[in-house]
């Protein structure tokens, strides 16, 4: 396990540039050619939404922005986006972004981060989830149900796709990494009954990746809009607790990358730090970066196009753990 407390860093999520990161990031501005495909999580309505009247909208992050920046609001119909690269390697990493529970900022036209991802021979796959406000009937489970029938999804087309089932990491950013973290800590708990064949199959991830991620729904460090989407306005202790990603680690939790930066101001950083500790605490192989700066989200460049190392060294931690060569 390894704590990195950089400091004297202007980069978001990052430190000063760095060999380490160039060969990396060069990949990914020159990646090569990778296919899309875009499918419904499930063979039908989602579980439990007898009780939904939400209507789903699709909108632009920034009005008269990128038509490709997109989030997803009051989702019914989750899907799975896979980026297949020219010669896969047979790893996958299922990505799962976030939007505060609130939303979900995302496109079905891949971004650079995926694009990345595949650029290595790893097939990507981005989620869309269903939120849990919305009135589904799983309440604050309803986003790791979906979560949870992705990797199934992906290990049941492994043979089809050219992948090996047992090595499929997962990806989270911000409240999408409290939808992996959950992922990666709650498999060994069923939160739907099985509508098919693939749902037979486990949902342990072999590895997980935590960026700026929500952790805690305990106080003080519990990020707001993500605490009242999840439980409402008056949520008990024991309600918090079951959906704390930190609380009751499983010994067989999978090794875990998490990264946040000291100034940000939208999800505590303190709930990286939770996790590492009970991580830690279980003996668990992980690994932390607290960076001076960056504040909150983060991609391939830091908000002054500054290209950041955090490739190099997710790409180095899920190397040493087995997802590829």
């Amino acid at each position: 396990m390894a704590i990195d407390l950089a400091t004297d860093r202007r980069s978001l999520l990052g430190l000063s540039a760095l060999a380490l990161a160039a060969p990396t990031l060069a990949r990914a501005q020159a990646s090569s050619p990778s296919t899309i495909e875009v499918m419904n999580l499930w063979p039908g309505k989602p579980p439990g939404g007898e009780k939904v009247t939400v209507t789903e909208q699709v909108i632009l992050r920034k009005p008269g922005g990128d038509p490709n920046d997109t989030a997803f609001l009051n989702v019914t119909k989750p899907w799975l986006m896979m980026r297949r690269p020219a010669k896969p390697n047979g790893a996958a990493i299922l990505m799962i972004p976030g939007g505060g529970y609130i939303r979900v900022a995302v496109s079905k036209a891949g971004g650079p981060i995926d694009a990345w991802i595949a650029d290595q021979g790893v097939t990507a796959f981005v989620m869309d989830y269903r939120l849990p406000a919305d009135g589904w009937a799983a309440g604050p489970d309803v986003s790791l149900q979906d979560a949870q029938r992705a990797i199934r999804l992906i290990r049941a087309n492994a043979g089809k796709w050219g992948l090996d089932p047992e090595r499929i990491a997962v990806t989270g950013f911000s409240a999408g990494g409290h939808v992996a973290a959950r992922l990666a800590t709650r498999f060994g708990g069923e939160t739907y009954a099985p509508v098919d064949a693939a749902d037979r199959l486990p949902t342990r991830p072999a590895a997980a990746g935590l960026f700026y991620p929500v952790v805690t729904m305990t106080a003080p460090h519990a990020h707001g809009s993500s605490l009242k989407s999840l439980l409402g306005t008056s949520p008990t202790d024991a309600q918090r607790l079951a959906v704390s990603a930190e609380h009751d680690i499983p010994a067989d939790a999978p090794p875990t990358f998490i990264a946040a930066a000291a100034d940000d101001k939208v999800v505590a950083m303190e709930n990286s730090l939770m996790m590492f500790q009970a991580l830690r605490a279980r003996k668990i192989a992980s690994e932390l970066h607290v960076f001076e700066s960056g504040g909150h989200g983060f991609g391939l460049t830091g908000p002054a196009g500054v290209a950041m190392p955090w490739p190099a060294l997710l790409e180095a931690f899920l190397k040493r753990h087995g997802l590829y060569a």
